[in-house]
């Protein structure tokens, strides 16, 4: 009986429950395709390799995901609270024909199996459609073949599922239990009686406070375009705790102005039915200022890393090439004649393979700062050392990698560098003069541009500034920063080579070469460099993936309920308005309107908040490369207009239906 009665409760509300279906199905989804990465063959297959990141993402995934069921399963208590709101008239009959609560109970539960059933299998069969194209991405970003993929279903995904979904309806089942426990029958059966009290308080608080959000946003981006992404810099918490105030502050304030605003317009506020409109939007807004508030952020997290995510992994990798510009590197560093590189070598019992070619250099201390060169007293290069390198070691390196020999006249030098912060203002240097005072003496910068390049393959930019002089110069320097030995393999053994390069630094951090005293020695391979660093750009924006989209259909569904919410509160002011003259279309157009306007005003924040983001982003990534965020900016954008026009229509569409079914 009670499935039955439920079954026809489910039939008869299906308009209701279009937002509930349709956020269960996609959260379902999301869900089941996230933590399906792991069942595909191609990417099983990857796991014997040496970073074994996809394992590691496997587990990193299992912990996110802990995290996002308590968000959507806020989201689905959230729903689910809607719908009893919306039901209590029903619920009230129900116990005025005698109807015990714990019967009621019975239903409830019953229709919230219903619907999480079907929730599930809906969003399974479609979270398996989808993780195939999610698998065949991840094995993009990671650079694999595409060769093994194959169709393939994740038993634990789906087990995974159930059991998070199956709490989470659990969960509702006992909500639902003790909401219905707490209801007296004359509130269920006056429920659809009571309205909102719209109460509007003084402007001059509403006028003060949009000053307010305007000087503490203004100032905010202002200074973080300046500083940028510096987390050390003891300003930057407090300007993200000041674009939150301010963002707070936006949305409490607007609705009040544009009501004071729109008041003052005469012919504005009496025009059709914009007094109404006006106050609707006034009323939800003041009522939801926070709620808003958070939902912005949550968009500009979204919209931020969907845009930015695949083209800063890309920019990272391209920025890979020019730190590793050799298939190893071995460095020593702080030697003496007495320890010099061979000598350091032998004591670790390294040899150089038959297949490979190598060639070394020193780099010798200087006392020039890039300021000196660059002839300014800017702060940002007084720590910055200039180093010295023979030319004769130089074209060793450009010998090794194929390229063509530089020839050097006693008073020419070459400059090098991996910074950005000192490529830009050199080569502006450059435009108008390429002559550098050295120990007193001017010599002439015969490249035209600043060389960016590392001088060994290192897993980061750590050529500060390299100036490459004539050996004579040279001949008395005894300081030596660094010695290395820089290694191009053919093409056979090149897995073994990678190993006997990373077993060197494993040997040094755990202690083996202690009793050798060796200062300091480092060993990175090209190799594992660009797998290690591809691994955990790809893990980490593979979660800002799920965690945005995430975010991106709470925030949508959210705002959708509140407005389903508020058009079942004001069912007394429609009927208000058409006692007063006004037909269907004109009700309609209102619906509209407000519907778009309340979609729109976090989404507009939110993209300018991001617009904010995406400059600091790229000017950040651009010390390492350029990026060109137009691709994954399109793919944005087509997916937001996706969602954000799904959740408008049906919003727009069960708004219009309550309305016209009760008045």
């Amino acid at each position: 009986m009670y499935f039955k009665i439920a079954a026809q409760n489910i039939k008869k509300s299906y308009k209701d429950y279009t937002i509930y279906f349709l956020t269960l199905i996609l959260a379902v989804c999301i869900f089941y395709s996230f933590n399906s990465i792991d069942s595909q063959k191609a990417l099983i297959d990857m796991k014997s390799s040496s970073a074994d990141y996809i394992s590691r993402l496997t587990e990193i995934m299992s912990g996110v995901s802990v995290f996002v069921s308590i968000i959507l399963g806020s989201l689905i208590l959230y729903a689910n609270n809607f719908l009893i709101k919306k039901r209590k008239k029903e619920l009230g009959i129900y116990m005025t024909l005698g109807m015990g609560k714990r019967k009621i109970s019975r239903i409830l539960v019953t229709e919230t199996f219903i619907v999480g059933a079907i929730s599930l299998i809906a969003g399974l069969i479609l979270g398996m459609g989808t993780s195939q194209a999610l698998s065949a991405f991840t094995l993009k970003l990671f650079e694999s073949s595409m060769k093994e993929y194959r169709f393939s279903i994740s038993t634990g995904a789906i087990g995974k599922t159930i059991l998070y979904f199956g709490i989470m309806f659990l969960l509702v089942m006992i909500f639902n239990v003790f909401v219905i426990s707490k209801y007296k029958i004359i509130d269920l059966l006056t429920a659809g009686r009571k309205n909102e009290d719209i109460k509007f308080k003084n402007p001059f608080i509403y006028l003060v406070s949009f000053v307010l959000c305007v000087a503490s946003l203004g100032f905010a981006y202002k200074s973080i375009l300046k500083i940028g992404l510096d987390l050390r810099d003891p300003m930057f918490k407090s300007l993200i705790v000041l674009s939150i105030v301010g963002t707070v502050l936006f949305f409490f304030s607007l609705s009040g102005v544009i009501l004071y605003i729109v008041n003052k317009n005469k012919k504005v506020y009496f025009k059709r039915l914009n007094i109404f409109v006006v106050k609707q939007i006034y009323s939800k807004v003041n009522t939801n200022f926070m709620s808003m508030s958070v939902i912005c952020l949550m968009l500009f997290i979204t919209i931020l890393v969907l845009s930015t995510g695949i083209s800063i992994k890309k920019g990272f990798e391209l920025g890979l090439e020019k730190v590793t510009p050799f298939d190893a590197s071995i460095a020593v560093e702080n030697n003496s004649e007495k320890d010099n590189l061979e000598d350091v070598l032998d004591k670790i019992n390294f040899k150089v393979s038959e297949n490979e070619k190598y060639a070394t250099y020193n780099k010798y201390i200087s006392d020039i700062k890039a300021g000196d060169l660059l002839s300014t007293t800017d702060e940002d290069y007084e720590d910055i050392n200039a180093y010295f390198v023979k030319i004769s070691d130089y074209n060793k390196m450009l010998e090794l990698r194929g390229k063509k020999e530089i020839s050097l006249s006693n008073d020419e030098v070459l400059l090098m560098s991996s910074y950005n912060e000192v490529v830009k203002p050199v080569n502006e240097k450059l435009k108008t003069s390429k002559k550098v005072s050295i120990k007193g003496k001017e010599y002439l910068v015969k490249n035209d541009e600043i060389i960016e390049e590392n001088l060994e393959t290192y897993f980061m930019a750590n050529n500060s500034l390299t100036i490459v002089i004539n050996d004579e110069f040279l001949c008395n320097y005894s300081e030596i920063s660094k010695s290395v030995l820089n290694v191009m393999y053919s093409d056979k053994n090149r897995e073994e080579n990678n190993k006997k390069y990373s077993k060197i630094n494993e040997d040094y951090l755990s202690g083996k070469y202690k009793s050798l005293n060796i200062a300091y020695i480092a060993s990175f391979s090209k190799d594992k460099i660009h797998y290690d660093k591809n691994g955990v750009t790809t893990s980490v924006l593979f979660i800002g993936i799920y965690l945005g989209l995430v975010f991106l259909i709470t925030s949508m569904a959210v705002l959708a309920l509140q407005q389903l919410s508020e058009a079942s509160d004001s069912i007394e002011r429609y009927k208000a308005l058409k006692r007063i003259g006004a037909n269907k279309k004109m009700i309609d157009k209102t619906i509209f309107i407000q519907t778009l306007i309340y979609f729109s005003l976090p989404v507009m924040l939110a993209l300018i908040h991001s617009i904010i983001g995406v400059i600091i982003v790229n000017k950040e990534i651009s010390m390492f490369n350029q990026i060109d965020i137009r691709f994954s900016a399109l793919i944005t954008a087509l997916l937001f207009i996706l969602v954000y026009v799904g959740y408008f229509y049906t919003t727009y569409t069960g708004y219009k239906n309550i309305v016209k079914n009760n008045i």
